[in-house]
């Protein structure tokens, strides 16, 4: 058995050429070997390209031989065609074609979109490839040879370097010697858009880059997957890698590949000009051509999920798709998408789009914008303009719009849009957020605001399935109700996506940062102190949770955490990432709790990194206004800038720290973002999305680092953990879950069958005024407002809403209809809006009966977060089930107190307490502040006792001097001693004096 490297280039010629009808041709060192096909100097072969012109293009060729004479028209021509090839590349000349002397010729003809012009069709099988082994390319007498090269009609397109393991060689020194050896400087053919593409192969893996650049040559995968991994999966019948000659060296693919797929980007800015060859990885040529055969056989009312993790080149894919959906056409040669419409908010791929969709259509304004107002929708749609792109806020209206046009058909590509960048996902908060503590504004931003795919599953589910729509939706963390829609049901009544690419083989193959390698979480440890005399028996649960809120909201807590941060980032980040003079270029980002919090982290991080004075800033990031104690403030005006520039101002080498609530959290590209702060609690996709804006990719860039501050490793693991590899649904939600709900709301007895038909049936009728309908409702809210008990009332209303939203989702995937289920679900949101308002009240303010008395961060884990392979299940519509409401347990304040402390701790020591202890004893037996306290108001004996306190303090010096030098030296923490010790000095002195 021959298991030489020259076994396996003959292996791969002899399939080109005896499966997919490749001419091999000889290349010979010697310049003047007359059996030699390939022209070094010309870097083609000129009888395979003559050959191809003369049989498709005989006339013309005619017509140029009157010009330049039967002897010299070969010359003149080559001489023409190497100019535009030096000065358009290869890509271009194959697609566009040259002209010589007012002769047009085309260089390939492309697949045609129908079979209805069959003169076409004849040309396009006119095409001819062949290859070279062993291709002596340079220019200099060497014996150097690329090991396979790949011509379309005469002009070289692929070079490939093969590498046998049976010899002890791999794809890496295939990388290597390309890197070292092939040197584009001098040698035509390796010059950048000479050749499409440069192949690295061997037996098992595929590598490619389109730009020879020495040691700085970079080689992207080209391989399929593996398990949900990188590499590829065993072939039993041969090399792991033979899909490279067996796929995609085929005939129909090349050309494919060239006409519709590889691509010149071109980027200018600050005057200097960048290109770069795009070809498509596996995965996204795969994508397309999936997506397009599907849709070619199945036509429109299709929905398609396509779950492809960040770093996996959506917009390409994208660009790809809308212009291959464009111009699909079926086997009866009908177009299957009358439009196709884009919905992104992204500025860069509606540009993208634009120039990738140019080079391929020479026909003006296939990409229309709309970017103003809804006419331009029809506007674009009457014009014939084949790709439209829109925002995803024009989302509703473009799909009634369509919705309206009988007979047209449309595919609609729904791009996972990152509106919280430009603040759009914060719009449901008020525009002017005002709390007076951090714990008040928390509360009213806890509820997480609707992403964008929550926008587009609600107009799904209010539309359900269209036959003359067709859904393409991309998103790297589907949620439960995503797949539902859009993912493709699998006899076991699970749901998967249609394409996958994974986060797994994104991280393996090195287009993202593993965000989870370097993750840290800290806990907080404090005791509390009783303020109230009595005892009250409040909620234990909820009392928890109020009294540590209240710890981790304080300003004191703030300020322990941003001096972490800063000395964190100063001593371990920020010489992370190095330019290239060795400056390191790191960044953070700080996620906080609420637009206050963020306002309050800018604060502190202002003043601590000018006391430290250290040369590097601080941005802030939220939308809207928070109004604080009588002030107002904006991200603009504490940035000092537009907060349109926010992201550009970030840029800068002096901005370090980026400090946001919501916006940005997702949806930001910044490369140089290397550590996050994390200062809230997160969970499930929030959790992925949050911490993916690390995971970008960028020149020495190596790792990440994440400190949390407010969530378990362990849970960080199950939020990742269904994204690691293919998310999946376990089943579909149980329509029957709508029986079980409507059971439980007739357990309260408040309404009978009859007032539930007779109320929607009043409803549904036309003409009638809707004053009609208060009567009724109104005895129903009489016995629901009879029902003492509070809990009692609010788990009825909580019902009501469970099953609203359940029948809102599941009458768009049940293939059963029920009246009853449908009176229903009027009456129930007829009478949840007619329901009186009730506020849950709050058992105490954990300000006005608790106080802290230490504090400490302690770090609980610092590693590594494993995740395992294996496909991700996202559970059924289980948070839409009717939730059990039990009774609270009651317990003592001082009970619940006593908990916590011991639960969370203390770093002070006894001296500590022992210092207190005196200090309160002096203060609260000082006769000029007991007299004050007897005749004057509070804030009265607060001045005094703040003099008091100071001259006190100045006698306890050397008793313990670390306590009394943080006092001073720390303006916060001295206040907060103030303030705590004031608060028991006063009550013991009230006390006495009400003994007495």
């Amino acid at each position: 058995m021959d298991i030489t490297e020259k076994a396996f280039e003959i292996h791969i010629v002899d399939h080109l050429c005896q499966v997919h009808g490749y001419r091999l041709r000889v290349s010979k060192q010697k310049n003047d070997a007359r059996d030699s096909h390939y022209q070094k100097f010309l870097c083609l072969d000129w009888e395979i390209l003559l050959e191809f012109i003369t049989a498709t293009q005989p006339d013309t060729w005619k017509a140029l031989e009157k010009q330049h004479g039967t002897a010299t028209v070969g010359d003149k021509f080559l001489q023409r065609l190497t100019r535009e090839i030096e000065r358009r590349g290869t890509l271009d000349v194959l697609r566009r074609g040259i002209k010589d002397y007012g002769c047009y010729f085309q260089l390939a003809y492309f697949k045609p979109v129908s079979t209805l012009n069959p003169e076409h069709q004849i040309l396009y099988r006119k095409n001819i490839l062949s290859v070279v082994r062993q291709c002596h390319y340079s220019a200099v007498e060497t014996k150097d040879a690329l090991d396979i090269v790949i011509f379309l009609n005469g002009l070289p397109i692929f070079t490939l370097e093969l590498k046998n393991k049976q010899t002890g060689q791999t794809v890496d020194h295939a990388r290597e010697q390309y890197a070292k050896d092939r040197q584009p400087k001098g040698e035509p053919l390796l010059q950048f858009k000479r050749c499409l593409a440069h192949f690295a192969v061997d037996d098992d893996e595929v590598y490619m880059t389109t730009r020879l650049e020495g040691k700085q040559t970079y080689f992207l995968p080209f391989n399929q997957g593996n398990n949900g991994g990188a590499g590829n999966p065993p072939n039993p019948k041969g090399y792991a890698s033979a899909y490279l000659w067996e796929d995609l060296f085929a005939t129909n693919s090349i050309l494919e590949l060239i006409g519709s797929f590889i691509h010149l980007e071109t980027d200018e800015r600050n005057g200097v000009k960048t290109e770069k060859l795009i070809f498509p990885r596996y995965h996204q040529r795969s994508a397309v051509q999936s997506l397009i055969a599907h849709a070619q056989q199945q036509g429109a009312g299709q929905h398609y999920l396509i779950e492809h993790s960040a770093g996996s080149g959506k917009s390409n894919t994208i660009a790809w798709l809308a212009h291959r959906l464009a111009s699909l056409h079926n086997e009866k040669n009908q177009r299957v998408f009358d439009s196709v419409i884009v919905i992104t908010d992204r500025r860069v791929l509606d540009r993208q789009l634009q120039n990738t969709v140019r080079q391929f259509e020479q026909t003006p304004g296939v990409v229309a914008v709309i970017d103003k107002h809804s006419d331009q929708l029809v506007e674009a749609l009457t014009s014939g303009a084949n790709i439209i792109v829109s925002t995803l806020q024009k989302f509703p209206i473009i799909v009634n719009k369509v919705d309206q046009l009988q007979g047209q058909t449309f595919a609609i590509i729904v791009d996972e849009a990152h509106s919280s960048q430009t603040g759009e996902a914060s719009k449901s908060l008020k525009e002017v957020l005002q709390a007076q503590t951090l714990e008040e504004a928390e509360q009213l931003e806890a509820t997480v605001p609707p992403t964008d795919e929550d926008l587009i599953n609600q107009n799904m589910e209010a539309r359900g399935r269209q036959p003359n729509l067709s859904f393409f939706a991309f998103t790297a963390t589907p949620k439960q109700k995503t797949l539902e829609l859009f993912g493709t049901p699998q006899p076991d009544g699970s749901f998967r996506p249609f394409h996958l690419y994974t986060m797994r083989q994104a991280i393996e193959e090195g287009f993202i940062l593993d965000v989870l390698q370097n993750y840290t979480t800290f806990t907080t440890y404090f005791n509390l102190q009783k303020k109230v005399v009595d005892d009250p028996h409040v909620e234990k649960s909820k009392t928890i949770a109020l009294l540590k809120r209240e710890v981790e909201l304080h300003q004191y807590t703030i300020d322990q955490k941003t001096a972490l941060m800063v000395e964190h980032f100063w001593e371990t980040v920020r010489h992370q990432i190095p330019d290239n003079k060795g400056n390191g270029q790191a960044k953070a980002m700080v996620v906080t709790r609420s637009r206050l919090h963020a306002v309050r982290y800018k604060q502190a991080f202002d003043k601590y990194l000018k006391n430290q004075g250290y040369p590097i800033k601080a941005l802030v990031a939220f939308s809207g206004t928070v109004n604080h104690q009588g002030l107002d403030y904006t991200e603009a005006q504490m940035n000092g800038f537009s907060d349109k520039q926010t992201a550009e101002q970030f840029k800068k080498p002096e901005y370090r720290f980026l400090i946001v609530a919501e916006k940005f959290q997702t949806g930001f590209d910044q490369p140089l973002l290397h550590t996050m702060y994390v200062d809230k609690t997160i969970s499930k996709v929030a959790t992925v999305q949050t911490l993916s804006r690390l995971n970008r990719i960028y020149p020495r860039k190596t790792e990440t680092m994440v400190l949390d501050f407010a969530n378990e490793a362990d849970d960080i693991q199950s939020d990742f953990q269904p994204y690691y590899e293919a998310t999946l649904l376990s089943e579909g939600t149980d329509p029957n879950k709508l029986y079980d709900t409507q059971a439980l709301l007739q357990e309260f007895r408040l309404y009978s069958d009859e007032e539930v038909s007779e109320i929607a049936a009043l409803y549904l009728r036309r003409g009638e005024k809707a004053s009609q309908l208060q009567p009724l409702l109104r005895k129903i809210v009489g016995r629901y407002e009879y029902i003492p008990e509070s809990e009692r009332r609010l788990e009825f209303k909580h019902r009501l809403r469970s099953y609203t939203r359940l029948y809102a989702f599941l009458s768009q995937v049940i293939t059963f209809k029920d009246a009853d289920l449908e009176q229903l679900y009027l009456f129930v949101r007829l009478l949840f809006r007619a329901l009186p308002q009730e506020r849950e009240k709050t058992s105490l303010r954990a300000a006005e009966y608790a106080d802290l008395e230490s504090y400490r961060i302690q770090k609980t884990f610092s590693g590594k977060i494993g995740l395992q392979s294996g496909a991700g299940n996202l559970d059924p519509l289980s948070d839409l089930d009717s939730a059990v409401i039990k009774d609270p347990e009651k317990a003592a304040l001082s009970e619940i107190i006593a908990e916590i402390n011991q639960r969370f701790g203390t770093d002070f020591t006894e001296a500590d307490r022992v210092f207190f202890s005196e200090l309160k004893t002096r203060l609260s037996e000082n006769e000029s502040l007991q007299a004050s306290a007897k005749a004057n108001t509070k804030e009265n004996v607060q001045l005094l006792h703040d003099a008091l306190f100071n001259s006190i303090l100045q006698t306890m010096i050397d008793s313990n001097f670390e306590m009394f030098k943080r006092i001073n030296d720390n303006e916060e923490f001295g206040q907060i001693i103030r303030a705590k010790i004031f608060d028991q000095v006063y009550q013991e002195i009230l006390d006495k004096l009400n003994q007495s």
